[in-house]
């Protein structure tokens, strides 16, 4: 059986995000995070961290994690799992890279 097919957004670039950052996007109610990692790979999280709802975007990327400002819990960008001994998840959303371009996809 095959899934929905999602709609996906251009959301910018790869060089509108340092590298080791993140951008803010603003998708209906919600505000997502794209994070860039040292070696381009991109990545959309929430913009809250499960513990007590940190900005994730003004986080350091590290690892292929974000760690959130407020209280240093450490989240996967892949799974938005928190590591070590914390426990919580934030929603993370599919992103294509086509060249340069950006691509989010929310779910319907």
């Amino acid at each position: 059986m095959n899934a929905p097919i999602r709609p996906w957004t251009l959301i910018g670039t790869i060089d509108d995000i340092p590298a080791q950052g993140a951008r803010c996007v603003k998708m209906g109610g919600m505000t997502i995070a794209v994070f860039r990692t040292a070696d381009d790979r991109v990545f959309a999280l929430e913009d809250k961290c499960p513990h007590k709802h940190g900005p994730l975007s003004q986080g350091i990327v590290h690892d292929g994690c974000v760690t959130c400002p407020l209280h240093n819990w450490v989240i996967s960008l892949e799974t938005g799992t928190a590591q070590g001994a914390d426990e919580g998840r934030t929603e993370t959303f599919p992103i294509r890279l086509e060249g340069r371009a950006i691509y989010l996809s929310l779910p319907r």
